[in-house]
């Protein structure tokens, strides 16, 4: 079954089958459009896949969605968050208010949430110019880039770990971890149905961001956890997919696939793109050589962050697997082919 996306006005509530509904939810001002909110039927009252954007248009278009669906928001039974970005995460505390819901995450983005939470404004945005500042951007791109904030979702009341079953009576959801998007992004297997919710992490068309923060980290390697996630999904078979955008697809394994290759050819030209610089680059003079959908120019400045992020991610993995380094005690930090 497949479900091609389309405009959010020509989008509606979808029975996929074996009690299983799709709700699109709308992301106000966003090219995704909205995000695709599952709700699993079972005895003890529905549970969702991700919520939604917190806005009112998006409560509403989720809270009539699941009417639509023959289901109450007041009666379900929780929310398991495949990851805390807030186009999936944002409305899980305003569902958890109107029924009481239990919200449910992987361990290490409940701990980015409760991170978010005590992080004061100001302390968020001197963190985020400071690692603007070091990547090279310039003082404009600074500004814009640290002007806004979005709200932190709410904090979990369960906490996930890889291969747990989640509380849905009469079936079978199995967590999944698979961090690259998120460091706690999961995937959920629907046993008894051979299905998977792929959130963000296995997407038809579009790859998900996969980015480094702060930009300069050396302890991590999120494109590299990314494609080990992708082979542990591989290793499920030819589940059908049930993705957080775009549409339902058949063959997850395939498309994971599809999706490595697509990475390790963006590494190859990356290290080329250094093979040819006149000298060492910081990472802002790599993000604006390298191919996007469309001409650096034209990146607004919150588009230029995510794109430095990207090339920092995937910077990391060629570093770890000594293809560059970065040049010691350079300010902003430079990288160069390794020698």
């Amino acid at each position: 079954m497949k479900s091609r996306r389309r405009p959010y006005s020509e989008q509606r509530p979808f029975d996929t089958g074996g009690g299983v509904w799709s709700v699109p939810v709308p992301i106000p001002a966003n090219p995704l459009g909205y995000t695709l909110i599952y709700a699993i039927e079972s005895p003890a009252g529905p549970v969702l896949v991700d919520a939604g954007w917190n806005h009112p248009e998006s409560w509403l278009a989720l809270r009539d969605g699941l009417t639509a669906a023959g289901m109450d928001v007041r009666e379900i039974r929780g929310v398991v968050v495949t990851h805390f970005h807030p186009d999936h995460a944002g409305l899980a505390g305003q569902v958890r208010q109107e029924s009481g819901a239990w919200i449910a995450m992987h361990e290490a983005d409940a701990a980015l949430v409760r991170f978010m939470h005590d992080l004061e404004d100001g302390a968020h945005r001197d963190f985020q110019a400071d690692m603007l500042r070091r990547a090279g951007a310039g003082a404009v791109e600074v500004t814009e880039v640290t002007a806004r904030r979005p709200r932190p979702p709410a904090v979990p009341d369960l906490i996930l770990q890889d291969g747990d079953l989640v509380d849905l009576p009469g079936r079978r959801l199995r967590t999944v971890w698979t961090p690259g998007h998120t460091p706690g992004h999961v995937c959920l297997h629907l046993e008894d149905a051979d299905r998977l919710f792929t959130g963000d992490h296995v997407l038809p068309e579009i790859t998900p961001h996969i980015g480094v923060y702060p930009y300069d980290r050396t302890d991590v390697d999120p494109l590299g956890d990314f494609l080990g996630s992708l082979e542990k999904v591989k290793d499920l078979g030819e589940l059908e997919a049930l993705p957080a955008h775009e549409w339902i697809f058949h063959d997850t394994a395939a498309r994971a696939a599809e999706i490595g290759a697509h990475h390790e050819e963006k590494l190859r030209r990356l290290a080329g793109l250094l093979a040819e610089a006149e000298g060492p680059l910081t990472l802002w003079e790599v993000a604006s050589r390298m191919t996007w959908n469309r001409p650096w120019e034209e990146f607004p400045a919150m588009s230029r962050g995510m794109a430095a992020s990207e090339a920092a991610a995937h910077l990391r993995t060629l570093e770890v697997r000594g293809t560059v380094r970065r040049v010691k005690g350079s300010d902003p930090i430079r990288f160069v082919l390794h020698s």
